[in-house]
């Protein structure tokens, strides 16, 4: 049920310890404009609902199907949102949710732990936030990767993401660490859009191609939530395991953590990191993500040059009776919101195959159905 893609022995070591344990889910909401170019993303079907994305999929996240939200799910050109996935399993399993606002546009109706961040500008600007905003939220994602760890010593963090044009700005912080990305990541269209997406790069490092601090490289060309979840990775670490949450953004997360540690001389323990997906994001013919893990082993930097363990569930929509879910396997709709790792959370945690995760996921849709028709 979970496929390990790269460095096996320490993936499967950290499955084996963590196995029989329920993890703590964060999530981290963030917003780059970089989401509104026409085009870039398919989470959303208009630049005017990727305005909403990470509202809904939060609101879903915490309260389910069954509550009248503030902001619903955004349409999309095929699919639904790959938040059902990571709902399904923590209602199921009521796995603790935190969410944070690493810097949001619109505020969502949950309950909500604000960093005190900002929205970042469009990485095509090479400005995309304040280094004193990007410094205080590090800050922040070292406090709150500490607080959760020592609350969960004897098991693991799930640290997800909603960030709508992330996997461009992903892009943009690999290639600035100097690691060979580009057309290797991933989108949530069918067929990656690598042209797009390198332009956009191109644009915001035109004028910079020597970063020496990885923090103003991310106040460059980053967005909000890659700080914070690199600072909780980095402080998680130290005392408990931590599952990164995604396909190419939590890979340049991870770039990330490395340079971060050098730079600020801060101690981490990689062998506690491991990163999650889905095998929709593993084996994306469109893209190269396993590729991309093992290309972090190499970079042009003195960043340090390890290769995180990439796990993938296997989960398949082949037999799904809804379009929706079996659009997944056409390449609509891939990863998000930590689908992937909390499919991962559920086999470990009880043992759930294909069977018990299709079921509990099916059942989410119907109440969304249900839900839409009343």
């Amino acid at each position: 049920m979970i496929k390990i893609y790269t460095q096996i022995e320490q993936g499967e070591a950290w499955l084996k310890r963590y196995y029989g344990s329920l993890p703590i889910f964060a999530c981290v909401l963030g917003f780059t404009e970089t989401c509104l170019i026409p085009g870039i993303s398919a989470a959303g079907l208009t630049p005017e609902d990727r305005k909403y994305t990470a509202c809904a999929d939060a609101e879903f996240l915490y309260y389910g199907a069954a509550h009248q939200p503030q902001y619903p799910l955004p349409p999309l050109t095929a699919g639904a949102s790959p938040v059902l996935i990571s709902r399904a399993v923590v209602e199921e399993l009521k796995i603790p949710v935190y969410l944070f606002n690493a810097g949001l546009p619109l505020i969502p109706a949950v309950p909500l732990i604000d960093l005190g961040g900002t929205t970042a500008r469009c990485l095509s600007t090479g400005a995309a936030m304040e280094i004193a905003t990007v410094k205080h939220l590090l800050e922040q994602g070292l406090l709150w990767g500490d607080q959760l760890g020592a609350k969960h010593s004897q098991g693991y963090l799930i640290l997800s993401e909603c960030v709508v044009g992330g996997t461009t700005t992903a892009l943009a912080i690999l290639t600035g660490l100097g690691i060979d990305a580009a057309g290797k990541v991933n989108s949530s269209h069918p067929v990656c859009n690598h042209a797009q997406k390198w332009a956009v790069v191109q644009a915001g490092l035109e004028n910079r191609h020597n970063f020496t601090d990885p923090l103003e490289l991310v106040a460059a060309v980053g967005d909000p939530m890659q700080v914070v979840v690199a600072g909780m990775a980095i402080a998680a670490s130290r005392r408990c395991g931590v599952l990164l949450a995604g396909g190419t953004q939590m890979l340049a997360v991870y770039a990330l953590v490395q340079a971060i540690a050098q730079a600020y001389s801060l101690s981490w323990q990689p062998e506690a990191i491991i990163v999650g997906t889905t095998r929709w994001v593993a084996e994306d013919t469109t893209g190269a993500t396993v590729d991309l893990a093992l290309s972090l082993g190499k970079n042009n930097f003195s960043w340090g040059k390890i290769t995180p363990p990439l796990l993938a569930t296997q989960l398949s929509f082949a037999n799904s009776r809804y379009p929706q879910l079996q659009a997944y396997e056409q390449g609509f709709v891939k990863e998000g919101v930590g689908a992937g790792a909390a499919c991962l959370a559920a086999y470990l945690s009880q043992n759930w195959l294909q069977e018990q995760l299709l079921t509990a996921i099916e059942a989410q849709m119907t109440q969304l159905i249900n839900s839409l028709s009343h």
